[in-house]
């Protein structure tokens, strides 16, 4: 590669230790609205050599054609998951993407165990009972939860958060039960039950918590039929993707009481909620908070930068390009 410095656009401002770096290595514009682009990103990509995208950001192979054809060379996303992005495409035009796996999993683990305690304790219930002004005199069956200690936590999708979370449910006492494309090994398994298929690990799963990656053969594979599977008063958390779970068999399930609580951190058309969920008192419900630490965005930022450095400017592809 010459000396000539490459153009980038980063389609929402970050931190100013982000942005540093990327003005050290590229001419760089940044979209500066706290809002998705939007019908601006066309415009604003054409004549770059490199996209730094956020979730909100959708690239399907008609974008991904254009950017091609206005001289984008390289696509990053500020994101561990690209279902956003038509990655088969990208490849037929020659386009890497890159992305910021690792760097979030602590975070997104963390706030995992935080959704199971709230769910299985009901804290959000009795927060809203204090606030509310309604806390009424002690009674020894008021506010009960369950304890964690002797619980199976069923982790579907046994990547670098999966095994984050896993981690963690250990110091709880948790029995782990996991379902993954493939068996770990049993160093990183550590005790850890496998299940080939999803249907056996929800019979046993008293917390069900969704840490897979969204594809064509995970999308709604939390159905009906897989949640009418899981013991009776079942917690279920979900800090993967919204279209992993068929809402409507999880709002079903929690007005019929078959599952006794739920953490949610994703859906399935946000930042759009489905407000039947805002009436269940055993809902916890977050605004997608996964990754959203200071540190954590701030080494992502990074990451997808240095994907996007080390092919444009040193010729090389990084080890988190998704398609090499």
């Amino acid at each position: 590669m010459n000396g000539e410095r490459r153009k980038l656009l980063i389609t929402r401002a970050l931190s100013d230790r982000v942005l540093a770096y990327a003005r050290e290595n590229f001419e760089t514009t940044v979209w500066s609205k706290d809002q998705p682009i939007g019908a601006g990103f066309d415009a604003a990509a054409c004549g770059q050599d490199a996209v730094l995208i956020m979730p909100t950001e959708a690239l399907d192979a008609a974008r991904l054609t254009q950017l091609r054809k206005d001289g984008v060379r390289a696509v990053a996303t500020f994101s561990v998951g690209y279902d956003h992005i038509d990655v088969v495409a990208a490849s037929r035009l020659g386009l890497p993407v890159f992305h910021t796996p690792d760097v979030l999993s602590d975070a997104v683990a963390d706030l995992a165990m935080f959704l199971i305690l709230a769910a299985t304790r009901g804290t959000t219930e009795s927060e809203r009972i204090l606030r509310a002004g309604e806390w009424g005199p002690w009674s020894p069956t008021a506010m009960l939860g369950r304890q964690l200690g002797g619980l199976r936590l069923g982790v579907y999708g046994m990547g670098r958060i999966g095994q984050a979370l896993a981690r963690r449910a250990r110091a709880f006492d948790l029995a782990i039960h996991y379902h993954n494309r493939s068996r770990l090994a049993p160093s990183l398994e550590q005790g850890a039950h496998f299940h080939a298929e999803i249907d056996t690990l929800m019979q046993v799963s008293d917390v069900l918590c969704i840490c897979a990656p969204a594809t064509a053969q995970t999308r709604a594979s939390i159905n009906a039929h897989r949640l009418s599977l899981l013991p009776s008063g079942a917690a279920v958390v979900n800090v993967a993707r919204g279209d992993l779970i068929d809402e409507e068999a999880l709002i079903a399930a929690l007005k019929e009481g078959r599952i006794g609580s739920v953490g949610l951190d994703v859906f399935q058309n946000e930042p759009h909620v489905d407000r039947r969920f805002l009436g269940f008192a055993n809902a916890t419900l977050l605004p997608h908070i996964g990754s959203a630490t200071q540190d954590a965005r701030e080494q992502m930022g990074l990451l997808a930068l240095n994907g996007l450095t080390t092919y444009l400017v040193h010729g090389k592809l990084a080890s988190n390009c998704v398609n090499p």
